[in-house]
């Protein structure tokens, strides 16, 4: 089963959700400062991290910014905190998902399933692709998952990468926002639909020479969104 790295400092709800957890078959290991938890997750294998944002000595965007620079592992933050700027910053950071306290342990867990799951169907599928995709200055190799722009490799997060393999394999066509949520996120998502527009942001401020003018991912309004290259050349056995 998954390891799971669970950062809280309330026991209230740490030892709960962990015994949870366990009792499921997840290993669990339970830290309640930032600077404590992050260490964890950049000392040992884990397959998600929860994270809690108000945390003594590293506060969870700190913990969340951190990890990011080191790991794709999927973050779901926990958070008592209601306003949307503090929601969208989580995500911005890197957060794949965040729950509002109070909340219950029946909907934690429906959130780590659908998160672990979709890890699997990603791995699988990545495993099973090899493809060079080429546009003008810009070469994606789906099967080692990596981007160049010029000679300069780009970081792309995970999701951010799934989501750029989508939009490119399906160049000139429009994707639809439930399309991408469908093959991206899944279609047990339980996050917040924002997330697609905050991840659409990053990708251009990566890909595009003018991100507020784009060039290749153009939205589509109302609809979803279009990836546009005139100069596409694919290799490989993938699509």
């Amino acid at each position: 089963m998954s390891t799971i790295v669970l950062i809280e400092d309330d026991s209230l709800i740490s030892e709960p959700v962990a015994r949870s957890l366990r009792g499921l078959g997840y290993t669990v290991s339970s830290a309640a400062t930032g600077a404590v938890g992050l260490k964890t997750v950049l000392s040992q294998p884990c397959d998600l991290v929860i994270l809690d944002i108000l945390l003594p000595e590293m506060d969870g965007w700190e913990v969340c910014k951190a990890i990011r620079q080191k790991s794709y592992v999927p973050i779901l933050m926990l958070t008592a905190l209601g306003e949307e700027v503090d929601r969208i910053l989580g995500l911005e950071l890197g957060a794949d998902d965040y729950l509002t306290k109070p909340f219950s342990t029946r909907e934690l867990i429906a959130r780590v399933k659908a998160l672990l799951r979709r890890v699997e169907f990603d791995a699988a599928r990545s495993s099973q692709q090899s493809t060079l995709i080429t546009f003008d200055d810009i070469k994606i190799d789906l099967d080692r998952r990596s981007v160049l722009k010029g000679q300069q490799e780009l970081q792309l997060r995970f999701k951010e990468f799934e989501l750029l393999s989508l939009l490119v394999t399906h160049a000139g066509e429009i994707v639809t926002r439930a399309e991408i949520f469908d093959k991206v996120w899944g279609t047990d998502w339980l996050g917040d639909m924002r997330t697609l527009d905050v991840h659409i942001r990053w990708l251009r401020e990566k890909l595009e020479d003018d991100p507020s003018n784009p060039r290749y991912i153009q939205t589509v309004r109302s609809v979803g969104y279009r990836f546009v290259a005139k100069d596409k050349d694919t290799d490989g056995d993938g699509t």
